[in-house]
This record gives C-alpha cells, structure tokens and sequence, in this order.
C-alpha cells in the first residue's frame, strides 16, 4: 500500500462522487483533461489492487493506492490472479464502547462490527454529541472509539474534555488520514492509540481489544505495586 497525503483544500463530497469519473475536473477549460484519476484508478484494478481516497474540506486529502504483493513477474497479457487474504477470527468482548463518528455510514458499519464481537455500542456523531452521552449514560464506558476530523468539537478536543471530567477512560483515534499526517499537523501527540480507515472487521476488532486489555493490565500492574 502506497499512502499519500497532503493539506490542500480537500474536497467536497460532490466533487469525491465524481473524482473517478472521466474528463470531471475542478480546473478551469484547458487546464485539466480529468483523466488523471481515471487512469491511475483503472491500473490500479487492472492491476489486481484498488485507490481509496479521504479527504475533508479545508484539512486535505489521503491517497491509498493498494497493490497486490508477490515475488514473481506477472505472466505476459494475463492479470494476476489476487486472492483474499483470510479474516482473522475476531477479537471481542462484552465491555461497552462509545463511537464517534460523523459518516453515518461508517459509524453505522463500526458499530455494527463491535456488537457483532460482543461488545456493548452506544454511537455520537460527533464530540459535542458524545460529551452529552457520557453525562447521561448509567454505567461505565470502557472505550471511547472516535474519528479525529469532526465539526463542532473534534477528536483530539473531545479526549481534552474527557481527560478533565472522566479521567482514566481509554480512548482510540482512527481517521481516513495516516497516523504520522494526523500527528504531523499537530492535532495528536507521538504514541496516541491510533488504527487508519479503511480497516478490516479483524483489524479493528483486534485493535480494540489491545487498547482494552492494555488498560487492564495497566490496572493490575498499579494494584500489585507495594
């Protein structure tokens, strides 16, 4: 995988739905065919692989070029045959974890994933929205799941807040952005729980219950202590 990013304009979300689309372009008439994208987005699946492309207005764009691995030249005119790698069997629990997230349709499939694996899901849309869950909420929350780049109160604000009314609760960034960009820009500290979108079931599944079972350990390792 090839991973760009940059901290441009970004784009809107009428300008994404289009940005594979042949001869569209934002650029003024005869600065720009609109065959870039089209072209590289056909190579790549020629190519066995995929593009995935995140990007917010006024924060940039990511660009995930996937390519399938191998150590053998390609046969000549014949496409390599690609084959899936096989999902691990998730990781889950029965703590009850806390999504924020403002694309319903992640939040959705997220929060989807995490009750499938046991866990217990309330889901915000964003950190102003979760900051009135939590002082509304009978019980504990184990995790607090949230994407970085969100209107109104983001990420990084949201784990502030929560560090200074609910101090101790873990808290796991993710975003369409690499870890290294979001840390670049300033908005999260070196070391910060981190997982990057897209993700596999697996893989997210899998990143949860590290950050849970790390703060366990942390836990019993401070009540051991003399």
């Amino acid at each position: 995988m090839l991973s760009v990013s940059d901290s441009g304009t970004g784009m809107s979300a009428a300008t994404k739905a289009r940005m594979f689309e042949p001869f569209f372009t934002t650029k003024e008439v005869g600065k720009g065919t609109g065959l870039g994208l089209p072209s590289a987005y056909g190579i790549a699946k020629q190519s066995g692989g995929n593009i995935s492309i995140y990007s917010e207005l006024g924060v940039g764009t990511t660009v995930r070029v996937y390519l399938p691995r191998t150590n053998l030249p390609a046969p000549a005119a014949v496409e390599p045959e690609v084959r899936p790698e096989p999902e691990a069997a998730p990781q889950g629990g029965d703590e009850t974890i806390l999504v924020v997230e403002d694309e319903a349709g992640v939040r959705h499939s997220v929060a989807r994933i995490l009750s499938s694996a046991g866990y217990t899901v309330i889901t915000a849309v964003n950190g102003a929205d979760a900051m009135c869950l939590l002082e509304t909420h009978n019980g504990d929350i184990e995790l607090v799941l949230t994407d970085v780049i969100m209107p109104k109160m983001n990420g990084a604000e949201l784990a502030k807040e929560m560090a200074r009314v609910w101090p101790g609760t873990q808290v796991l960034f993710m975003s369409g952005y690499s870890g290294d960009a979001i840390v670049h820009k300033g908005i999260l500290d070196p070391g910060t729980e981190f997982i990057g979108k897209p993700f596999k079931a697996a893989d997210l599944t899998r990143k949860v219950r590290q950050v849970l079972d790390s703060h366990i350990d942390a836990k019993v390792s401070k009540i051991a202590t003399p």
